[in-house]
């Protein structure tokens, strides 16, 4: 144990070992406390996670980043798609956001989370997101 190490709070030990994970698997990731840790470890967007069979949970608003790549996910529970995505109104930079780079989303179900990011992202989200009900049948039709 590091003299550094042995200053930290247990809460920040163990934030700063969210941080240093790169794979969450079968498990709920709140994803505002997932942001929290990385900014308290000087880290201003989450990079190079795998996150496979989780729950992403908001709420939040997601800035889907560079090479973030999303497969077999639900998006979100919603009956049009529109309503989870916001267009940036600056191209420079976007606060209060969750900034999300090189990260990849493998069958996770998203509750209560937005998107933001460029316009071709925003697009190809409008055209492909998949409701929650679609992803599991057992939620049923009307979610």
């Amino acid at each position: 144990m590091t003299d550094e190490t042995a200053k930290m709070s247990a809460e920040e030990t163990a934030g700063r070992a969210l941080v240093a994970r790169k794979t969450f698997e079968k498990e709920a990731i709140w994803l505002p406390s997932l942001a929290v840790q990385h900014w308290n470890a000087g880290e201003m967007f989450i990079e190079g996670k795998t996150f496979t069979d989780c729950v992403i949970e908001g709420p939040a608003v997601m800035a889907v980043m560079n090479g973030t790549q999303f497969e077999s996910c639900a998006m979100g529970t919603t009956t049009d798609a529109r309503t989870l995505l916001y267009r940036p109104v600056s191209r420079e930079k976007m606060a209060g956001v969750i900034g999300m780079s090189n990260c990849r989303f493998v069958r996770c179900q998203f509750v209560q989370v937005g998107y933001t990011g460029s316009d071709e992202l925003l697009e190809e989200l409008e055209h492909g997101i998949k409701r929650l009900s679609e992803a599991n049948p057992a939620v049923g039709p009307n979610s």
